[in-house]
């Protein structure tokens, strides 16, 4: 065997992919080869700009160079000590993302999916061991419409079939309610047990589904009136995605995305992933005050790889880039262009009936059934002319660049989107 990759034609990768992989994804039919910035080229050299960014994990933009070099830099000195020692790196880290984010302590974990786990393990100890809950009696409200991820536990709150069936017998002790819908919430805050709401702010994978202005501050207000903890799932979200550091911080006026000050509220358990790393490597979080984040004991929760050297490095590396290249400020300023033009498309085309986001996490709906191809026909369309995006709830498509985009890359994008529609109509 070759100790080097072998250079592959575009159909050579998707045929082996296809032979040897597990059948998990429908990925778009381009191979992708190399990226930088908000560009990626394909095996065969054709460049598309990037509209999907990894799901929000490549928000610092492709193989940032201090991203990268972090990354390299740690890998030649120490790569992994698994938490059964101390390392140099992991308590810096530590430092830096509790002050970045403004909470007593952080547990380091590794993709988003764990970081979510952890939440709703730390949200049912606490209420063990400080509320006085009977023990496996605990109650944590999700919405419909949810994605925190695809484990065991997680699908059990889930109504997405394609994710959910099969896989039982699923885990109890979850109350589902109508997202956006406060009465609801109310209502399910009555039941006895109920001890946490997990949430996320826009849901991303429904379609970028922004919920009423004051629905998140409200949520967190009446969480709070029953001693219910406020959990926030901003892997998709954070990271200055929507305009601010965080999703949750929408109501503040500070100008920098350190938010010392939002929206009268913070969560309670802020779950973080994606570009927490700039997609450079797995790195997601849990962050929450002494109070709740102390009840977790050694040998009671962990992860071989969380808080890695590598891990901790480059979350430092990706969060000050944030910072230092404004791309909050950025995303803010990008995204309230890109709905405009989005709706001159709305305005003039019966094949786009609404635009909605916030930021620069976007997404079109398709005049179309969910359960027609026309969606997906269009990304094809859209690769075809350079520009890369992928459907989401069959005619919904979802529009999420890297923050690093200038405002001339943006207006060559939507000039691409724009085309592409008018001329698919045709």
């Amino acid at each position: 065997m070759s100790s080097t990759l072998d250079k592959l034609s575009s159909a050579e990768a998707i045929n082996l992919e296809d032979k040897y992989g597990a059948h998990n994804y429908h990925p778009l039919p381009v191979v992708l080869s190399k990226g930088e910035g908000v560009y990626m080229w394909d095996a065969e050299g054709k460049k598309y700009y990037d509209f999907l960014s990894a799901y929000s994990a490549i928000n610092q933009g492709h193989c940032h160079p201090k991203i990268v070099g972090a990354l390299k830099d740690q890998a030649e000195k120490l790569t992994l000590t698994s938490r059964a020692f101390y390392n140099d790196v992991l308590g810096q880290f530590e430092r830096f993302a509790t002050s970045f984010f403004d909470f007593d302590k952080i547990l380091p974990m590794n993709s988003g999916a764990e970081a979510v786990e952890t939440a709703i393990k730390l949200c049912r100890k606490y209420a063990y061991e400080k509320r006085g809950i009977s023990e496996n009696d605990a109650k944590i409200i999700v919405c419909d419409g949810n994605f925190h991820g695809r484990t065991t536990t997680i699908i059990s709150f889930s109504n997405d079939e394609d994710a959910r069936k099969n896989y039982g017998p699923y885990t109890p002790g979850f109350i589902r309610v109508p997202y956006n819908d406060l009465e609801a919430l109310k209502k399910a805050l009555e039941e006895e047990n109920v001890v946490g709401f997990l949430v996320e702010p826009i849901q991303g994978e429904a379609g970028v589904f922004v919920p009423d202005d004051h629905y998140i501050e409200d949520a967190a207000k009446l969480c709070q009136a029953k001693n219910v903890l406020f959990m926030a799932d901003e892997v998709q979200t954070g990271i200055a995605r929507t305009g601010k550091l965080l999703a949750v911080c929408k109501g503040c006026d500070c100008p920098t995305p350190r938010c010392e000050s939002r929206a009268g509220f913070k969560p309670d358990i802020l779950v973080l992933g994606k570009a927490l790393s700039g997609g450079a490597y797995p790195v997601s979080a849990v962050l929450a005050n002494d109070e709740i984040m102390m009840v977790i004991k050694p040998g009671q929760h962990g992860s071989t790889f969380g808080g890695n050297p590598i891990a901790a490095r480059v979350g430092m590396a990706a969060l000050e880039v944030v910072e230092e290249e404004k791309l909050a400020e950025s995303a803010e300023y990008l995204g309230q262009i890109f709905r405009a033009e989005m709706q001159k498309l709305v305005d003039e085309s019966d094949l786009v009936k609404l635009v909605r986001g916030r930021g620069l996490l976007n997404a079109i709906v398709i005049n179309d059934t969910e359960d027609s191809s026309t969606a997906w026909d269009i990304c094809i369309a859209l690769k075809e002319n350079g520009l890369l995006a992928k459907p989401t709830h069959g005619n919904i498509i979802r529009f999420a660049p890297p923050l690093v985009m200038t405002e001339e890359e943006l207006m060559d994008c939507t000039r691409i989107i724009s085309e592409t529609i008018r001329n698919f109509q045709q």
